[in-house]
């Protein structure tokens, strides 16, 4: 982690020529228009899945929609934060006890999908071939999946039951109301670090680099991160303010802003990932050198 935080060598001018010269040559915004699709098609089987465990426990799953929606409207328009609630809420309505296993195997996998998009999406960024068969990457996929399922719940436990958790530990240390006000006011910048959690996951894991080595915080994963959160709330204010999606597209205007807003996610990921494929290049340049 060190030596790709000192550059590798590269001055921050280099880094900028050598980062945007490979984001023409890898096509991103054309790599990011694919990742939105997948990222659309994976999103409504992922709340199914998260539904659907948290199903037994009615708290938790109303906390999931109340939670999901706060996380959501403070960087989605809310049309498309709407849409997601109005879907959250229409499943909760329609499951049943029955052939949930079987459905939610179906839903796995296709929650997966966006995942085998984002492996592939990377491993071009770092100028690498896929080696691992075809059921190797799955399974990857569907453990990238789980784990973003869980830091998703760890997050909305976090925001929805903050306040809480924070006043039992209190109490029980006797602090007072002490750590219940502090954790209120770490609540946001906890969630951008599960946030980043994630987009670190994705750079370690997903392409098919071998004998990789722990970085706890990659700086491709930061720019990933600050772009994501400057370029969605950009994108709310234009779509809150200026957009009149609705009134063009009718009623699947609010199916396109989140789109639009998966592929500006999808541009992120793709920058930081060129971000980490140039400091890690010429950090081995470095060693060898």
């Amino acid at each position: 982690m060190t030596t790709l935080w000192n550059l590798g060598g590269l001055t921050w001018r280099q880094l900028g020529k050598n980062v945007w010269a490979e984001m023409s040559e890898d096509r991103i915004l054309g790599r990011a228009a694919e990742l939105s699709f997948y990222f659309l098609m994976s999103l409504f089987p992922l709340l199914l899945i998260m539904v659907t465990l948290l199903n037994r426990f009615v708290f938790l799953e109303s906390a999931l929609r109340t939670g999901l929606f706060k996380l959501l409207n403070a960087v989605v328009p809310k049309s498309a934060s709407g849409l997601v609630d109005r879907f959250l809420q229409h499943i909760t309505e329609g499951i049943s006890g029955t052939g949930i296993s079987f459905g939610m195997l179906i839903a796995l996998w296709a929650a997966s999908s966006g995942m085998v998009a984002i492996m592939n999406a990377l491993n071009l960024a770092y100028e690498i071939d896929e080696s691992r068969s075809w059921w190797k990457r799955r399974l990857v996929a569907i453990g990238l999946v789980i784990a973003l399922m869980v830091l998703i719940i760890m997050a909305l436990t976090l925001v929805v039951y903050g306040g809480e958790i924070a006043q039992a530990i209190a109490a029980g240390l006797g602090l007072g109301s002490t750590l219940t006000t502090a954790l209120r006011i770490a609540e946001w910048p906890l969630a951008v670090a599960f946030v980043l959690l994630v987009f670190n996951l994705l750079y370690l894991y997903a392409p098919n680099i071998k004998h990789r080595d722990w970085h706890w915080l990659m700086p491709g994963t930061v720019v990933a991160v600050g772009l994501w959160f400057l370029a969605s709330y950009g994108f709310k204010f234009y779509a809150s303010n200026f957009g009149a999606y609705n009134m063009i597209y009718g009623s699947v205007g609010a199916i396109i802003v989140l789109l639009l807003w998966f592929y500006i996610t999808g541009i992120a990921i793709l920058i930081g990932a060129e971000v980490n494929s140039e400091l890690e290049i010429a950090a081995n340049k470095g060693r060898r050198a």
